[in-house]
């Protein structure tokens, strides 16, 4: 490159903040002109764009300061091939073995929640419960497992049939109680539980890890999540978001999401929604790769580790991956070709080399609906398209291409119908393929655990159990059962309480404080002078009058109050 040159843009990178003085270079009177830079910003590495140049030196970097000697080494950025038009319809791909769910086919609901909340989570739990109990210096409660399994029932239970607070299940009214629960377990016995539930030992604490005390249950849970994967062709990666209002310091915010508030979860789903893997997002993670994160970022990282344990425990297989702009870059795409992945998401303009010939954004903005463009990265072997329909989308695929295109309904308003436009096959193969975390959450969100705790883990602890509830039901379903999630639900919820159930002796005494409120018949019943007839008590039982401030013991009473 001379310097004689025409020059289309220079771009400069901020300057380093080590300098001492911010001054121009030029003299002290003729200073401040646009043409004198502070001696940091001269230093600052730059890249200049010529015009009309296809040399590589189009893409020279080098320093500003050397730009006004012939002295200094120039360093080359990598050249990019493109190619206008479409990926070759004999693209080579490997075939993905079709999905078998056939060892699954005679499994009750149960036995596919048990393969997920099995017996070593029951014994984690039985284990943690009696260890914290005695770690806050109160008497071992001696769980079994039986009853730990009935407390989880009747937590899955309270996702379809939400009440106000725990107790209400116990009310002695009928338009609360709830003779399953009551027959199943006795109410202080599980509030016990819910007091002492715990799934770490509190006595050896992690600090390196800031959600330790969830460690062992997601460990467990995401192992057993992978053990029953069935492989997949397709997947997607996204964040899923769980609930949380109060103060950790893993508690993010984020705009515009229906859950702003909580903890972020990565999630690696398959299309329906069953959740292959997951890790909560905590910043500086000791699990974390510090090589995929200084290469793909806090937010990509995760998603290629996740790779990587699946591809431990079954055989590489050409898995396609689906993501949306946060995450695509070309670093990416090109990392998941080269181990044997696909990857197909929209991408942000800024992720795309200047030097792509694609039209920009403004320009096909003002293009009609439907049109479309697409170029080839030849070197990495990348398809970009773009295509205009309500507004610009970029997609990026190391797969898919524009043909088939495909057609969808879409309403003209110069026409005032529906008419059909055409749409790239990589654009419609990503909208079919990217809502499986949405799907996920959504399956989640509609009967979730409606039990509330103080524990800054609650919500980790019933999004975990939710999140087994609804992998099973995806296996159930892949197997050809027409069960719904509430169904399928249900059927957990009454199996666990019939068969694991410790029916209480004698009625549990009434708190005095509710004495008045639950043991009386309301006052528009005592005093309607209707079907008030005198009968003899159950066995001919002493029992004492139910009246406010009455102490008398008879063996009569009202058949209606």
């Amino acid at each position: 490159m001379t310097y004689n040159d025409d020059i289309d843009k220079i771009f400069i990178e901020p300057p380093d903040n080590g300098g001492i003085t911010d001054e121009d270079s030029g003299d002290e009177d003729g200073g401040g002109l646009i043409d004198n830079l502070p001696g940091s910003q001269l230093r600052a590495p730059a890249k200049v764009r010529l015009v009309n140049s296809s040399t590589p030196e189009d893409n020279l970097l080098y320093s500003t300061a050397h730009a006004s000697t012939s002295s200094g080494k120039s360093k080359l950025t990598e050249k990019i091939e493109w190619i206008i038009g479409d990926f070759d319809k004999n693209f080579n791909h490997r075939e993905f073995p079709a999905p078998n769910f056939d060892h699954y086919h005679n499994f009750s609901p149960v036995e596919l929640f048990e393969m997920f909340f099995g017996d070593d989570v029951y014994e984690l739990l039985q284990t943690e419960i009696n260890n914290y109990a005695l770690f806050t210096n109160c008497t071992n409660p001696q769980l079994s497992q039986h009853e730990t399994k009935c407390a989880i029932a009747i937590l899955i239970l309270s996702g379809y049939n939400v009440l106000p607070g725990k107790r209400n299940y116990w009310d002695s009214k009928p338009d609360m109680r709830n003779e399953l629960v009551v027959n199943s377990m006795r109410r202080d016995r599980f509030l016990q539980v819910c007091k002492f539930l715990h799934c770490a030992d509190n006595s050896k604490p992690n600090p390196a890890d800031k959600i330790w005390k969830m460690r062992p249950l997601m460990d467990l849970i995401k192992k057993k999540c992978l053990q029953y994967f069935v492989p997949e062709e397709k997947l997607r990666y996204d964040e899923s978001m769980i609930k949380y209002f109060g103060r950790h310091s893993c508690k993010q915010f984020i705009r515009g999401k229906p859950i702003r508030f909580g903890y972020k979860m990565w999630c690696l789903n398959t299309p329906s929604g069953y959740l292959v893997n997951f890790e909560l997002y905590q910043g500086n993670n000791l699990r974390r790769s510090a090589e995929y994160e200084k290469s793909f970022g806090k937010a990509s990282a995760p998603m290629v580790q996740m790779l990587d344990e699946i591809t431990k425990l079954k055989t590489l297989l050409p898995f396609h991956l689906h993501f949306d702009n946060l995450f695509a870059s070309i670093k990416l795409l090109t990392h998941l070709k080269e181990n044997g992945y696909q990857g197909t998401g929209t991408i942000r303009e800024n992720r795309i080399p200047r030097d792509c010939p694609l039209p920009s954004k403004k320009i096909m903005e003002k293009k009609a609906r439907s049109t479309f463009a697409s170029i080839i990265d030849r070197t990495h072997g990348i398809l970009f398209v773009r295509w205009v329909d309500n507004g610009v989308v970029t997609v990026a695929s190391t797969l898919n291409g524009v043909e088939p295109t495909s057609g969808v309904r879409r309403y003209s308003q110069a026409e005032k119908k529906t008419i059909i436009v055409p749409r790239p096959n990589a654009i419609g193969t990503y909208n079919a393929f990217m809502g499986g975390v949405d799907l996920m959450d959504e399956n989640i969100g509609r009967y979730r655990v409606g039990m509330r705790g103080k524990k800054w883990w609650w919500g980790i602890f019933t999004w975990l159990l939710d999140v087994c509830i609804q992998n099973a039901w995806q296996i159930h379903k892949k197997c050809g059962g027409t069960m719904t999630q509430l169904e399928f639900r249900r059927e957990i919820v009454t199996i666990y309480l019939q068969r694991y159930e410790s029916p209480p002796k004698s009625p549990g005494k009434v708190p005095s404080s509710t004495a008045n409120t639950y043991g009386r018949v309301p006052d528009d019943l005592r005093y309607d002078r209707i079907d008030h007839f005198v009968a003899q008590t159950q066995d001919n039982k002493r029992r004492r009058c139910a009246g406010q401030n009455c102490k008398t013991v008879g063996r009569t009473m009202c058949t209606k109050c």
